[in-house]
C-alpha cells in the first residue's frame, strides 16, 4: 500500500486539542502550515503517519510574529540590529496594559477628548524642566524632518560642512533635510568651523541654525566647532540634534551632549532619540521654546509622525519607572561582571566545554559615545558554537575576536546567565 495514503488528512490532525488550542493562540494559518509541513515529513517517509500531530506540535512557533527574542552578548549596548533598547519590565508591563482599550486621547472624568498621550508628555516634561515645551513623534529622523518643515520649508538651514553626517543605512541628514524643501547652506570646513562662520551667512532667509552631534564618528587633530552660547546671538533659532537621548548629563560618557544642557546652553530646540540613552521605545523627542514646540505640534506633517499608543505608555513608564535596561549595563561594576563571568565559564568547563573566563571591552553602541571603552568581561568559547547558539533557542549573539566567540555579559542581564548556560550545552551537544 502507498504510505502516502495513510496520511491522515488535515481536518483530522486539526482536531488534535493542542493544535485546536495553539489555534486561539496563534491563528489558524500559523497551524494549518505547520501541520501541512508535518504531513509533508510523513509522505517522504521521515516520520511515521501516527506522528504528523506530534511533529506539527513541536514545530508551531512559540509567537505568531516571526520576530525572535534573543539574548545580546556582543557587549553592544545599544545595538541597532537586535532593536536598540531593550526595554524595562515596568515598560513592558504599561505596553500589556495600553494594548487593548486605553484613555489615550479620552478624560474620563468630563467624558470629553484629552490631549493625545498627556502622561508621557507630562513625564517628559518634568524629566527636563529646562524645556519650556515638549513633544513626541515616532523617531529623531522624523523629529529633524519635523522641525525643518515647519521652521524652514523654502528658506535655509545653516550647517557646519563637519556636520554633514550619515546616521546609518545609507540615510544621510543632507538628504533627510533637502527632502523638507528646505535648503541647506553649508558652513566652515570639514575640520574647523566658527561661530563666525555662522555669523556671516545669517540672511533674510534663514530658518535656522541646526548642530548635529557627530554621534558615530570623531574627528581629531586640528579640528574646531562652535559650542550652543556662541550661535545664541544670530537672530535665528538654534536647533541641537543630540542624537543619543541622554536628558542629563552622564559622568561616564562626558562627551556624550544631553538635552538639560544643551537648553541651558542657549538651544531652542532639541532634538533626540528615546530608544538610545534613554533606554525606552523607538521615539523622537522634541524639546525647547514654546513658541517653536508648538509650531512643529500644530504642523499638518505632525499628525503623519505621531507615535501610537504603546510607544506612549513604554516612554512614560521608561520615564517614570526604574532604571532601564541600558542604564543598568552601562553602570554595571566591572568586579561584578567578571565574578559572574569565572562562575559561568566554571560551570561549563565542568560540564566538558571548552570555556574561560577572560576580559572584554564593552561599546555603547546606536550610535553613541564612539570611542568609549568599557571594561567588561566576557565567557570564550569555541568559534564554531557561534552558529548554534545564535540558531538555537534562545538565540544566543555574541561576537568572534582572535578566533574565539566571546559572550559579553555587560549587555546579558544577570537573571540570564542560567538560560545563556543551557544554551550554550545545548550548542556544544549540537555541534558535538
Amino acid at each position: 500500500m502507498d504510505r502516502r495514503r495513510l496520511v491522515p488528512r488535515t481536518d483530522a490532525v486539526l482536531a488534535d486539542p493542542r493544535l485546536v488550542e495553539a489555534g486561539g493562540r496563534l491563528g489558524r494559518p500559523v497551524v494549518k502550515a505547520a501541520v501541512a509541513a508535518a504531513q509533508d515529513r510523513a509522505r517522504r517517509g521521515e516520520i511515521g503517519p501516527g506522528d504528523v500531530a506530534d511533529a506539527a506540535v513541536a514545530a508551531l512557533p512559540a509567537h505568531a510574529a516571526s520576530l525572535r527574542p534573543v539574548v545580546n552578548a556582543t557587549g553592544v549596548l545599544i545595538h541597532t540590529n537586535l532593536g536598540r533598547a531593550p526595554l524595562s519590565a515596568a515598560a513592558v508591563a504599561a505596553m500589556t496594559a495600553a494594548a487593548g482599550p486605553a484613555d489615550v486621547e479620552f478624560d474620563l472624568v468630563t467624558g470629553a477628548r484629552a490631549r493625545r498621550g498627556r502622561g508621557a508628555v507630562e513625564a517628559l516634561a518634568a524629566a527636563v524642566p529646562a524645556a519650556a515645551d515638549v513633544h513626541v513623534v515616532n523617531n529623531n529622523a522624523a523629529a529633524l524632518v519635523l522641525v525643518a518643515t515647519a521652521l524652514a520649508a523654502g528658506r535655509e538651514i545653516l550647517i557646519s560642512r563637519g556636520e554633514l553626517v550619515e546616521i546609518g543605512d545609507g540615510f544621510r541628514i543632507p538628504d533627510l533635510l533637502a527632502s523638507t524643501g528646505a535648503r541647506l547652506r553649508e558652513v566652515g570646513t570639514t575640520n574647523r568651523t566658527s561661530a563666525r562662520d555662522y555669523a556671516d551667512a545669517v540672511g533674510p532667509l534663514t530658518g535656522f541654525v541646526l548642530k548635529v552631534h557627530p554621534s558615530n564618528f570623531r574627528i581629531e587633530g586640528f579640528t574646531g566647532a562652535a559650542e550652543v552660547p556662541e550661535l545664541t546671538g544670530l537672530g535665528v533659532p538654534v536647533v541641537v540634534d543630540i542624537g543619543s537621548g541622554l536628558l542629563v548629563r552622564e559622568p561616564l560618557l562626558p562627551a556624550e551632549p544631553d538635552a538639560t544642557t544643551m537648553i541651558e546652553s542657549g538651544a531652542d530646540l532639541v532634538t533626540a532619540s528615546g530608544d538610545k540613552l534613554l533606554g525606552g521605545p523607538q521615539a523622537g523627542l522634541l524639546l525647547g521654546r514654546g513658541d517653536l514646540v508648538e509650531r512643529c505640534r500644530q504642523h499638518p506633517l505632525a499628525r503623519a509622525l505621531r507615535v501610537d499608543k504603546l510607544t506612549l505608555a513604554a516612554l512614560e513608564a521608561t520615564l517614570r519607572g526604574p532604571a532601564p535596561p541600558v542604564r543598568e549595563a552601562l553602570h554595571a561594576a566591572p568586579a561584578a561582571l567578571a565574578r559572574r563571568a569565572e562562575v559561568l565559564a566554571g560551570r561549563l568547563a565542568g560540564a566538558g566545554v571548552d570555556a574561560s573566563s577572560v576580559p572584554s571591552t564593552a561599546a555603547v553602541g546606536g550610535g553613541g559615545a564612539p570611542g568609549v571603552r568599557l571594561p567588561s568581561a566576557a565567557v570564550g568559547l569555541p568559534e564554531r558554537l557561534a552558529v548554534p547558539l545564535r540558531t538555537g533557542d534562545p538565540p544566543v549573539v555574541g561576537r568572534i575576536e582572535h578566533a574565539r566567540l566571546l559572550l559579553d555579559l555587560r549587555t546579558v542581564p544577570p537573571e540570564r546567565d542560567d538560560d545563556v548556560e543551557r544554551a550554550v550545552l545545548a550548542a556544544a551537544e549540537v555541534r558535538d
